[in-house]
Formats: C-alpha cells, sequence, structure tokens
C-alpha cells in the first residue's frame, strides 16, 4: 500500500492513537513518577503552629540581661503537645525539636548553650526574638501554590503534599497498553531453545518501554502463527486496553500473521522510508488503535521510541525526549531514500561514536547504546546529527 515517510507515518500513528486521557486521583502512595495535573494548593499554614527548632529552652528574649543568667525551669514541652501554658516573665521552659511554643515565648536557646543545675537553667548566651522559633506558616501559606500542574511529582513533591495533608493527588489516567508478540519461534527467557527457536525480547522491551513512557500494560502475551488464535487474542486485547502494539508478521513472508488478520479488517500495511524498521502497519479493531512493528528486536525498539514513545509521554504529562545535536566520529551512508537510525554511544564531549552495525538482530549491541543517531543521507566525520536519547 506504498511507502511512507518517517515523518508521514509519525503523523499516521499519532492521528489514530490521539490519547487524550482523563485526569483520576490516585493516593500519594502511587503517584511517584506520575504528572500532577492540576495545580496543588495548600489547603493548611505550614508549619501548622509555632514551634521548635531546637532542642532548648523556650525562652522571653527580654529576660537576658547580662550573662549568665539563671532562670527556672517550670516544665517540659514534648513533640506533640497540645496547648501549653504561656511562659510567664522571668522563667524558662524545656522544650524539645518541633513541639509547640508557648505563649509569650520569643527565643528558644539550644540546650548546648545551657546549663541544667535542679530546677534552674543557666543561659550563657544572648538570644534574639524569634531565634529558633519557626512562625507558622514560614514555610507556605494556606492557598499558597504547593505543587505546580504539569510537575512529575518525586519524592520531595509527594512530602511536600503528605506534609500539608493532601491525601490523593490528581494526574492523567495512565494509558492501557496490550502487548503482544507472534512467532511460532518464540520461547520464554529461561526456557531451553531447540533448533530454530529464539527467546522472546521484544515483550520485554515493549512491556517495559510503555513503563518507562507512563503507560500502564494491561496485557502482554506471545501469540503462535495461527490467524484464528491471533485474532482472538487480538480481539480480546482492544477490548480491554486503549492501544494495542504488536511486533512480528508483517512482511511479506508465508506466515505473517498479524498481516493476515488486520489486512482484511482495512489495516493500513506498508514500509516506511526508514532503516531498521521498514515494515509497518497501523489499524484500528472495534475502535482500538494497533501499532504493528516488525519482530526483528531492534526493529521493535527503534519503531516504538520513534512512533510510539513520544505519545504515550505526552498523553502521561511527561516532558518530551528531545533529540540533541552531537558531532559524528565516523563517517555513515545509509541506504538511498532511507532514513537510518544508527546506535550511538553520547561521550561528555558532545560527540556519538556508533555502536555495531546497523542489522536489525543486533539486540545485545544495542544495549550497550544510549542513543539513536539519525541520518538521512551520507554523513561524514566530524558532521552533526540528531541523536535521540534511549
Amino acid at each position: 500500500m506504498g511507502r511512507r515517510t518517517v515523518e508521514e507515518h509519525a503523523s499516521a500513528v499519532a492521528a489514530l492513537l490521539a490519547l487524550a486521557p482523563e485526569p483520576e486521583s490516585v493516593p500519594l502512595a502511587a503517584a511517584l513518577g506520575r504528572a500532577c495535573a492540576e495545580d496543588v494548593r495548600s489547603p493548611v499554614d505550614l508549619p501548622l503552629f509555632r514551634n521548635s527548632q531546637m532542642d532548648g529552652y523556650a525562652i522571653r528574649s527580654s529576660d537576658l540581661g547580662d550573662l549568665p543568667v539563671r532562670l527556672p525551669v517550670l516544665g517540659v514541652i514534648p513533640a506533640g503537645a497540645t496547648e501549653p501554658a504561656p511562659l510567664e516573665h522571668g522563667a524558662a521552659i524545656r522544650i524539645m525539636t518541633g513541639a509547640p511554643v508557648p505563649a509569650g515565648a520569643d527565643a528558644v536557646v539550644p540546650v548546648e548553650d545551657t546549663a541544667l543545675d535542679g530546677d534552674a537553667v543557666t543561659i550563657r548566651r544572648v538570644r534574639s526574638a524569634g531565634e529558633f522559633v519557626r512562625e507558622r506558616g514560614s514555610d507556605v501559606g494556606a492557598g499558597d501554590l504547593l505543587v505546580a500542574a504539569g510537575t512529575v511529582l518525586a519524592a520531595r513533591h509527594l512530602a511536600a503534599l503528605a506534609a500539608a495533608g493532601v491525601a490523593e493527588v490528581r494526574v492523567p489516567r495512565r494509558v492501557r497498553v496490550a502487548v503482544l508478540t507472534t512467532g511460532a519461534e518464540l520461547i520464554e527467557p529461561g526456557e531451553t531453545p531447540r533448533a530454530g527457536q529464539v527467546f522472546d525480547a521484544n515483550r520485554v522491551a515493549l512491556l517495559a518501554g510503555c513503563q518507562e513512557a507512563g503507560a500502564e500494560v494491561v496485557l502482554a502475551e506471545k501469540v503462535s502463527d495461527d490467524p484464528a488464535e491471533f485474532e482472538r487474542v487480538l480481539l480480546g486485547a482492544a477490548d480491554a486496553a486503549d492501544v494495542v502494539l504488536t511486533s512480528g508478521g508483517i512482511s511479506r513472508g508465508d506466515f505473517e500473521v498479524v498481516r493476515q488478520v488486520v489486512e482484511p479488517r482495512g489495516a493500513w500495511v506498508g514500509e516506511i522510508a526508514m532503516q531498521p524498521g521498514g515494515p509497518q502497519a497501523t489499524a484500528e479493531i472495534e475502535g482500538t488503535p494497533v501499532v504493528c512493528f516488525p519482530g526483528n528486536p531492534v526493529s521493535t525498539q527503534v519503531s516504538f521510541a520513534v512512533f510510539v514513545r513520544p505519545l504515550l509521554r505526552a498523553a502521561a504529562g511527561l516532558a518530551p525526549v528531545a533529540a540533541l545535536p552531537a558531532v559524528l566520529t565516523e563517517p555513515v551512508e545509509p541506504p538511498a531514500g532511507k532514513r537510518q537510525f544508527r546506535r550511538g554511544r553520547l561521550d561528555e564531549n558532545g560527540h556519538v561514536h556508533l555502536v555495531a552495525g546497523p542489522g536489525s538482530h543486533l539486540v545485545a549491541s544495542m544495549a550497550a547504546a544510549d542513543v539513536l543517531v539519525e541520518v538521512a543521507g551520507p554523513r561524514a566525520a566530524g558532521d552533526t546529527v540528531a541523536v535521540i536519547p534511549l
């Protein structure tokens, strides 16, 4: 059905997926790494009350004249105390870190600046009003912005939300993805291969890639080359997921099970002017978008990174993985008329070193790469090219 450019296929996939999940509320324990869907304003002042920054003695600074000063100690205020009695003039109250500062006290003298003798304390250093006292609302006031919309929630954001008493946060609902890998030759990692069998790396790669991009994999299955079985699994996947991703079975061989099932249902099946990842297909099955990748493991990973990862990240509210300029350390000559995505390593000086060759089977070599090197024509060593972080 014709050959598309990389840009044409990317546009077609984006139009097919059109992902815009509604926000949902999740508990803080489930919010790590997700994007905040709306501004969160603090419902309270932080700190919630005036409290001590140090273990020491709450005093009135006006009671500290010529040092040393000896003051009677009227009691102790532990953290968690509710309403301590006001502090009298000419006295001190022992206080713990985080405990409420009593009315009348305007400073805390750290314990290391004092000496306790029975029921009295000797203070050896002057302290001014406000020292070692955390005022209510000095961190954030009620109604102030706590976490902005679009923030990818890290531990520090979750801690701030929890400290303000916020138990849930609104985030984009995770896109539900089903992953189907095809081929009678596929076996599970850990099994003992017989002649002609290969381990299923694509299911692992796509599952991890989807999760990394903020999506939820609701189904991940290996399917044989039987069209009836594949159609049954595909229909179930379309019912369970927002997006179905497949690998393998879309070329022009005799056992192209994905092509045999989706093409009669109106799928686009064709070639992209790229290497690796030339064969591609897109379909809509029972209203669910289906994106079909070739089965070679590097082709699958490159296709996912170029066409689907940006859409999943955008739907999750995550920042795009931006291409970077880099300087080639060796010449590259892709096939005429094709955009090539070579694997490379980017060094601290902005130079990119190619990793292995262009073959779509070099999955172990791809593990040594950290960028895709995008070249659309012959390039010499020293030329600047775009690289896409993996």
